[in-house]
C-alpha cells in the first residue's frame, strides 16, 4: 500500500529537480558545467557539481574558492586596501546550510 505513495514521491522529487530551483544543480551534474556558489562566509566557489541533494549539500570538484581580506595595519597607518585571494580544491563536500545562491556559468 505504501509502494505507490513512495513512487509518487520519487517522481515528484525528480520533476522538481528538473524544473524547480534545483534544476541549476541538476543541469550542472548532467552537463559537467561550472556553477558559482555564494556562501555565508563571504566566500565564492567556482566548480563542478558531482552530486547534490534537496538540502543543497554538494560534492564539488575542481573548485576555486575566492574571498577578500583586509590586511591588518600598524598603529597610525592608513587603512590597508582589500586583497583578493583564492585557492584551488580538487574535491570537497559543501553543506547546504552555508549556501546562499547558486548561479550557472554563462559559458
Amino acid at each position: 500500500m505504501s509502494r505507490p505513495m513512495e513512487e509518487d514521491t520519487v517522481k515528484n522529487e525528480e520533476e522538481e529537480f528538473n524544473t524547480g530551483p534545483l534544476s541549476v544543480l541538476m543541469m550542472s551534474v548532467k552537463n559537467n558545467t561550472q556553477v558559482l556558489i555564494n556562501c555565508r562566509n563571504n566566500k565564492k566557489l567556482l566548480g563542478r557539481v558531482r552530486a547534490f541533494d534537496r538540502h543543497c549539500n554538494m560534492v564539488l570538484e575542481n573548485v576555486r574558492e575566492m574571498w577578500t581580506e583586509v590586511p591588518k595595519t600598524g598603529k597610525g597607518k592608513k587603512k590597508a586596501l582589500p586583497v583578493n585571494k583564492d585557492r584551488f580544491i580538487s574535491k570537497m563536500f559543501l553543506r547546504g546550510d552555508s549556501v546562499i545562491i547558486v548561479l550557472r556559468n554563462p559559458k
